[in-house]
């Protein structure tokens, strides 16, 4: 079988028991794996109105079909679960090595069902699966547990997988860190995964994932390998400077926000670039498993090291803390890193916070004398730790931005779609963007349908940034495409130089299923569909594709962009129709139909 293990692992945390099923490869064929085949059944099996952080909530942590291959950039896995930070259908995607571990151990995907009386983490020994006691690494960090479960697993060659204090104190913006750097970070999964008492999940795998046609594959591979080398992005900008590179190149464009989205322009947005960043601070490149692109940076500061920072860590502890001090940003990523936080989330909410605290919302008595206010490096630092540890306001910051500012009678400082934080780029300047982000699938994100690709890099063709023609059709596009990719186990970053057709080309020589790209495409809209779905039926609707006030209202202040303003209303209208939605935003059961939904 190619691509696949054909094993599911369930595990019941309630009765303390293990059991695996045999994958259904029909639904394989129409969701292909990852964040489509965990979404497609965590639907079927998880009610709507279930409570994120109770036992009937179930977490599905999922490879992809090429995750473990000999295909570029093969690392990502998925976790999806139902978010506690907004109720939607979360899907949180992460590198490193932990998902390759997986298949090699033999399967495709784990299921966490119930939750467990006291804290335990899972041992995966190819088929030996138990569920041990983690009383003694609970309460202890990322690194810390990282380093106990592997010494008592027995093997240095173990992947570990686990939550810090974050995830176990139950803040909404909690991660899943694994191979110590990389995170599922994105919508509270770590919450999740806390609730049910779970520490962490060591794998170790000897198999290797098979392909159905070896000599096409490595045609295909060597063919998809000369584009990402010869890409400009993957090929230069990515393996030099790692995501940061895009720092300056936002902030020149005038999209690039900062102090909580009031402004769009950093004059001093050079001294936290992926230049400086590499010049001043990098120690070596740190990638993924089997990645061609290595975007991934291992630095030093202020006599420590580690992983880091991306660009929107370095953005968000950066320019929207009104911060400089890339010693500072190290220190706040590394603790995320450490704590189990998700860094965009928690840095939007400080940010959040200093705003609250600068329009007089917040008063000074309730901060215990941290300091929570734009420009403050310190402060920002700390509040990372309060925040892991719900200590005083940090309790209140742990619930996320939306919850914070809606809390003090301002949920409109909140700078957030569907509760969840906006990424590092001003949508008021990227119409294709705004649209992305209103209609994503799990509220504030870049990475389901990347628009700043076409229209500040050019890639696959330039668009004009301020235009409304063809947003609509792009975004779908980008959306169901990225679904794809989610679903294949590969990573977003290939999309910089690989298109459908190489992807096409890629799934068929590992499965042999013989997709068209029509096909392939339509397994990206039925995930898209599915997940829309799910959050019609927690009560979103049309409303919630929107933007915070702030980014509707008022036109971009200065800057090269100084004056711009979105349309999204009239792109909403556009981007309905073109997904043969109807104008409430549901899909119709024509479409549906079609889409064998």
């Amino acid at each position: 079988m190619g691509g696949y293990t054909g094993k599911i692992l369930r595990i019941n945390l309630t009765e303390g028991k293990t059991s695996t099923e045999p994958l259904s490869m029909e639904l394989a064929k129409k969701y292909l794996g990852g964040r489509g085949l965990a979404g497609k059944m965590f639907a079927d099996e998880v009610a709507s109105d279930v409570d994120a952080l109770s036992p009937a909530n179930k977490l599905f942590i999922a490879s992809g079909v090429l995750t473990g291959t000999n295909a570029p950039t093969p690392s990502r896995y998925m976790v999806v679960t139902k978010s506690p930070l907004n109720g939607v259908i979360a899907s949180s995607n992460s590198g490193g090595y932990w998902g390759a571990e997986l298949k090699f151990a033999g399967y495709d995907m784990l299921v966490l069902e119930g939750k467990s009386d006291h804290p335990v983490y899972i041992s995966i020994k190819d088929g030996q699966v138990e569920i041990k006691d983690a009383g003694k690494v609970w309460g202890k960090d990322v690194y810390e547990t990282t380093d106990a479960l592997k010494q008592e697993f027995g093997d240095d060659k173990a992947k570990v997988l686990a939550i810090g204090p974050a995830g176990e104190n139950l803040s909404l913006m909690a991660a899943i860190v694994n191979d110590l750097y990389r995170a599922a970070g994105r919508t509270g999964v770590g919450a999740v995964m806390g609730s049910k008492n779970v520490k962490g999940i060591v794998v170790r795998g000897t198999g290797k994932v098979e392909n159905a046609n070896p000599d096409q594959m490595k045609e295909v591979v060597a063919n998809s390998l000369k584009k990402i080398r010869e890409n400009g992005v993957t090929g230069q900008g990515l393996p030099t400077y790692g995501s940061a590179v895009l720092v300056n190149i936002i902030n020149e464009t005038g999209v690039y926000p900062v102090n909580n989205f009031q402004g769009s322009y950093d004059p001093e947005a050079d001294l936290i670039s992926g230049e400086t960043l590499t010049e001043k601070y990098l120690l070596k490149k740190h990638p993924c498993y089997r990645c061609p692109i290595a975007c991934g940076r291992y630095s030093k500061w202020d006599g420590k090291e580690g992983a880091g920072p991306e660009y929107e860590t370095a953005w968000v502890f950066g320019s929207d803390c009104g911060i400089h001090d890339f010693d500072a940003i190290h220190e706040a990523n590394d603790l995320c890193n450490k704590l189990g936080l998700d860094t965009i989330s928690v840095g939007g909410t400080i940010a959040a916070g200093m705003e609250l605290v600068q329009r007089g919302y917040i008063k000074p008595e309730e901060l215990d004398g941290t300091p929570l206010e734009f420009g403050n490096a310190k402060g920002m630092v700390e509040w990372v730790r309060k925040i892991a540890y719900v200590e005083g306001l940090g309790a209140k910051m742990a619930m996320g931005s939306y919850n914070l500012a809606e809390s003090y009678g301002a949920p409109e400082l909140s700078m957030s779609v569907k509760k969840q934080e906006l990424p590092a780029y001003d949508p008021r300047g990227i119409q294709g963007q705004a649209l992305s982000y209103a209609t994503s699938n799990r509220g504030g994100c870049h990475v389901r349908g990347y628009m700043i690709s076409p229209e500040i890099l050019g890639l696959p063709e330039k668009l004009d940034r301020n235009s409304l023609e063809g947003k609509a059709t792009w975004t779908k596009i980008f959306q169901d495409l990225t679904a794809v990719i989610d679903a294949v186990g590969l990573c977003l970053f290939s999309s910089f130089a690989l298109g459908l057709t190489d992807y096409t080309a890629l799934v068929n020589a590992v499965t042999g299923f013989n997709y068209t790209d029509e096909e392939l495409l339509a397994c990206g809209e039925r995930i898209w569909n599915i997940e829309r779905l799910h959050n019609l039926k927690v009560g979103y609707s049309a409303a919630d594709d929107t933007l915070p006030k702030r980014l509707l209202n008022d036109p971009i202040p200065s800057g090269p962009s100084k004056g711009q303003m979105h349309n999204l209303p009239e792109l909403l209208v556009q981007y309905y129709a073109e997904r043969g939605w109807d104008k409430a935003g549901v899909p119709t059961p024509e479409r549906l139909n079609m889409l064998g939904i």
